[in-house]
């Protein structure tokens, strides 16, 4: 009798496991995606596929979410990857930001934007100047004296290539606090995770980075944040000034977004978009947002298309401005 019983019971667990698992994966709008990372792990674009990815299954939108990362030639051989076997990554969304308009303008891509398709830019990510806790560098205007001093000196390093997008962050702060952007000591590395290793082991004196990537050595206590290029200060690190409220007129956002293969079928390509437009209500993504101080910037579609094509001309006079076009 106790045998039948429990056997009763556990027959009732099983149904239930069942019944729960079958209501899960009904409730995904999208079984699975695979997201695919330019770069190296640390980096924005892996903190961005990653929370995305986390947002997307624990809020029950995606069923599962498996990552890839692809270094190599600044995000050239995902981009050329993803084009390259299209109809085998159908599953597939590569994350990217503003260095897929800047390379191609500089013909380092053979591809751009308009080869993919193009899914949705999800959020924004200031940029921010970080220097090691025990660094003499307490402010950016410390920062610009040792510059004006000798700016051969002062190696600043990021996470995208020379003429990359934190290289050209690091030169319109200084154009905008009146030095000349082309003096600029740029030290180029693999990927945020590599730039900031660099910045703690004293290969270079400052680091350019995403204000997300920051974040979290901040307040372990590692590096200090020494200005962001928001209009004013971000709750997720409130310590953290702005160049504005330092004498520095720049403000820098880098969106940040989703494409996937060329010839991807419209209904996929709108599964996947509503899917991210879904996701914006969630606490689950609130929860990443917050953590990492980004932006909600979100524009699907063709909203995607005609805010990369606006992009593209303004980054193309200011490369031009600072010579690198």
């Amino acid at each position: 009798m106790k045998f039948t019983r429990r056997l009763r019971q556990t027959a009732i667990s099983v149904v239930a496991a069942s019944t729960l698992f079958t209501a899960s994966a009904i409730a995904a709008d999208v079984d699975s995606i695979h997201f695919l990372i330019p770069g190296g792990a640390g980096g924005g674009w892996d903190g961005t596929a990653r929370g995305t990815g986390e947002a997307l299954t624990k809020a029950g939108i995606v069923g599962t979410a498996t990552f890839e990362n692809m270094s190599g030639g600044g995000g050239g051989k995902a981009i050329g990857f993803l084009i390259e076997n299209a109809a085998s990554n159908h599953g597939t969304l590569m994350v990217n930001s503003t260095p897929i308009v800047i390379r191609s303008l500089v013909g380092r891509f053979p591809h751009n934007f308009r080869d993919l398709t193009m899914i949705a830019g999800t959020i924004g990510d200031y940029a921010a100047f970080v220097v090691h806790k025990d660094s003499p560098i307490k402010s950016f205007a410390d920062l610009l004296a040792a510059y004006k001093a000798n700016p051969r000196s002062v190696a600043i390093g990021g996470g995208s290539v020379p003429g990359g997008m934190d290289h050209i962050v690091v030169a319109h702060a200084m154009q905008a606090a009146g030095e000349d952007p082309t003096k600029v000591k740029y030290i180029p590395y693999d990927a945020g995770g590599k730039a900031m290793a660099a910045l703690l082991s004293g290969e270079i004196k400052a680091l350019s980075t995403g204000f997300s990537e920051a974040v979290g050595m901040a307040k372990a206590g590692e590096v200090r944040i020494i200005g962001i290029t928001a209009d004013k200060r971000n709750s997720a690190a409130p310590d953290a000034p702005t160049l504005k409220e330092q004498g520095v007129n720049a403000e820098f956002v880098n969106w940040r977004g989703f494409f996937a293969a060329p010839g991807l079928p419209a209904d996929k390509a709108n599964a996947y978009r509503a899917a991210i437009a879904k996701m914006y209500a969630t606490p689950e993504w609130e929860a990443v947002r917050a953590r990492n101080g980004w932006v909600n910037i979100h524009n699907p579609g063709d909203k995607f298309i005609s805010f990369l094509e606006a992009q593209e001309t303004v980054i193309k006079s200011l490369m031009k401005q600072l010579g690198f076009l």
